[in-house]
């Protein structure tokens, strides 16, 4: 199973989505690297998919052997077989993939619930984790805004489904760029075939049957984690990781407050932390330069030392 082409294009137009395959039970994309460039792996955010790390792997190839997946009932991939979306079941999808790989330790990024994700698998297996970089995570933050509080409206039981059928009676393309109107700082930066492919594929999934399901579940999974205390928190999970760890926030991002740049800042014991200014809550989408430079700064600090494990 393949989609997505590296053809020609039109030097304004923006890059086509990197090809992909099925890869047990994920999609995942990759772009061309040279044997021997360090693996790096992205996870992408709450209704997102690979699509959405396009530019920043371009950015990042061939340095890194950029792969980007579609996590459990998102984009490309099946629904799982057991159902759940919790940031547990997404993080034990995301270590099997790294394992089904054989080569790791990887360089690990994510984006929004991805950086979640990404926290846990950091924070759980230490071992699989070269570098960790964490674009607006969604890590818990009970200060409440307006954004959050109408995604967190989802969970409640009976009105989450009856909102959803509401707003999917919406054209996808008035609901794609609702969205792109409340992820990006200046919504005007996304290319118009960007803004085409994003509601194309939005149609697409509306066909499926359990995008809603998929939607919901990880929304509720996600609200269960900013609830939990105690040593099986996020926040715990951030405490544990020891790889380098890089956490981007967008100054203007309207999902993720960016005040919580400061708890990132004493959590992670060898992180920093940049806001850039004038950004919103996908970095990677709207200033992807701006996201690869700081990368490459911390690959640049990294590199020297040698890697171990099973990384060949």
């Amino acid at each position: 199973m393949r989609a997505g082409d590296q053809g020609e294009q039109h030097m304004t137009d923006p890059i086509p989505a990197w090809p992909g395959e099925l890869t047990g039970e994920l999609f995942v994309r990759s772009a061309p690297a040279p044997v021997g460039a360090e693996p790096a792996l992205f996870v992408h955010g709450l209704g997102g998919s690979s699509l959405n790390w396009t530019d920043l792997m371009a950015q990042l190839q061939p340095s890194l052997a950029c792969e980007a997946l579609d996590l459990p009932g998102f984009g490309f991939s099946p629904l799982p077989a057991a159902r759940n979306y919790s940031i547990t079941a997404h993080a034990a999808a995301v270590i099997a993939l790294i394992e089904k790989r054989g080569r790791w330790p990887v360089h690990l990024i994510g984006n929004s619930l991805g950086g979640a994700i990404c926290t846990r698998v950091a924070g759980r297996r230490t071992d699989l984790v070269r570098t960790l970089t964490l674009i607006s995570p969604a890590l818990p933050d009970l200060q409440p805004r307006l954004l959050p509080m109408r995604v967190i409206l989802l969970c409640i039981p009976g009105l989450g489904p009856t909102l959803m059928r509401s707003i999917q009676r919406l054209p996808a393309a008035d609901r794609s760029w609702r969205t792109i109107k409340d992820v990006y700082a200046d919504p005007g930066l996304m290319h118009e075939l960007r803004r085409s492919a994003e509601a194309a594929e939005l149609a697409r999934r509306d066909e499926l049957g359990y995008a809603s399901e998929v939607l919901l579940g990880s929304v509720r999974g996600l609200v269960a984690e900013y609830l939990r205390h105690g040593p099986g928190s996020l926040w715990r999970d951030a405490a544990r990781v020891t790889a380098p760890a890089l956490i981007i926030h967008g100054s203007h991002d309207r999902l993720v407050n960016p005040a919580t740049a400061g708890r990132a800042a004493r959590a992670f014991r060898n992180g920093k932390v940049v806001v850039l200014p004038r950004i919103g809550h996908v970095a990677m989408m709207e200033r992807p330069e701006a996201v690869a430079a700081e990368m490459r700064a911390m690959l640049a600090r990294t590199w020297p030392a040698p890697v171990t494990g099973r990384l060949r």
